[in-house]
């Protein structure tokens, strides 16, 4: 636990130093409000939060998929008379938690085509 509380800290210091590294000064505001600088920044905003939604997505599925996986394989080593029924029951959850990967890229595709200024 305190590897994944290490790796949690660390990113979120990379995300806090990198959005001040890059931060640049205010432009002007835009002449009209569906100007060519205000859809690139609703694009940019989407972009982003879809990269870090599936990235999300990403990590908590692998990590239910390996705790899964690893907890069937200690419940076979157990008791080896019971692995089809583990097996079965392993596959089913395995297909649930992959399920919501697929969600989110699903969503994330969404925005990610959505056409909110009609271009």
């Amino acid at each position: 636990m305190k590897k994944i509380t290490a790796i949690m800290l660390l990113v979120f210091g990379l995300i806090v130093v990198a959005s001040a590294a890059f931060a640049a000064e205010a432009a002007a505001p835009a002449a009209a409000a569906g100007s060519d600088a205000a859809k690139m920044s609703f694009y940019a905003s989407v972009a982003l939060a879809s990269a870090i939604g599936i990235g999300i997505a990403a990590l908590g599925t692998g990590i239910g998929m390996g705790m899964g996986i690893g907890r069937a394989v200690e419940g076979i080593a157990r008791n080896p008379e019971a692995s089809g029924k583990i097996m079965t029951t392993m596959i089913v959850g395995l297909a649930l938690i992959e399920s919501l990967a697929i969600y989110t890229l699903v969503v994330v595709l969404i925005l990610l085509y959505a056409k909110p200024f009609g271009f």
